[in-house]
């Protein structure tokens, strides 16, 4: 395979990715009581990768690189770890991408799986006119909701070490766990504004295509039930807050059902898989 093309580019992120995973065993098993750029080296050098896949394949195809199951998927993890990089800047976070790793790397594999990468047909969504900006801001969101899960992982750990092994929780470098909270709440803000943009794009693409049937597809169901979940879960975060392990448990488990039915609804909708 001549790895100078945009599928060349991503296995090489995919198998960077791999090594990153392992590294992150090796982080985990030490508590997590050393400041370490490795970790973080390494999802730069993917990043490099992944990003010059989705680069070359939009040159090549003159178009966003959004319109199919598998470079969806692929940008999910692409604003994952854009979004882990910045906030990587501060040692205290750098340790996000021990927890991201996994999640990061399943998702990659999940890009590479037959039948996900099929070109779009005439007629389909991805020829409406806001139908790029509608997909780069909902999958965006999808980025800023995955951080918000690795921070509730992140949170999970310290708080269990705070209860276990209090002595470990104090001389990790991990963020307190009421700063976690914090970038739980915030990435779910950011998440759910990207989102409800990307959806009132909507009636615009509808105005340019009347031949998109909305009605009854399951993807448009999944979405609102997705939209109307993380709005819930913000409200009683803020009217009632009950912050803490809840909180950080309904971050990740919101995200794992999102990750977990994104790929079966998207394959059963006639408008976003004709």
């Amino acid at each position: 395979m001549n790895l100078l093309t945009d599928k060349g580019y991503f296995l090489i992120a995919v198998l960077i990715y791999g090594v990153s995973v392992v590294y992150s065993v090796r982080l985990w098993r030490k508590g997590f009581r050393r400041n370490d750029w490795v970790i973080y080296g390494l999802y730069w050098l993917a990043f490099l990768f992944h990003t010059g896949a989705m680069l070359t394949r939009g040159y090549s195809l003159s178009r966003c690189p959004i319109q199919n199951l598998a470079e969806a998927i692929a940008f999910i993890a692409w604003t994952i770890v854009a979004s882990y990089l910045a906030i990587g800047l501060s040692a205290r976070f750098r340790f996000l991408g021990a927890f991201a790793s996994p999640v990061i790397f399943a998702i990659v594999l999940l890009a590479l799986l037959p039948g996900f990468d099929k070109p779009p047909t005439d007629g389909a969504a991805s020829d409406v006119k806001w139908a790029s900006l509608h997909g780069a801001l909902i999958l965006l969101g999808y980025g800023a909701f995955g951080l918000s899960a690795v921070a509730g992982l992140m949170y999970l750990t310290q708080d269990h070490d705070l209860r276990i092994n209090k002595m470990r929780a104090i001389q990790a470098i991990m963020p307190p766990v009421q700063m976690l909270e914090k970038v739980i709440q915030r990435m779910l803000e950011v998440g759910f504004v990207l989102w409800t943009a990307g959806l009132l794009l909507v009636p615009a693409m509808l105005s340019q295509n009347s031949t998109l049937n909305l009605k009854g597809d399951p993807k448009v169901i999944w979405s609102f039930f997705v939209w109307l979940g993380y709005l819930a879960l913000m409200f009683v975060h803020w009217k009632f807050s009950p912050g803490g392990r809840r909180f950080a448990i309904s971050s990740v488990a919101c995200f794992a059902f999102v990750m977990l039915t994104f790929w079966g609804v998207n394959l059963l909708s006639p408008v976003h898989n004709p």
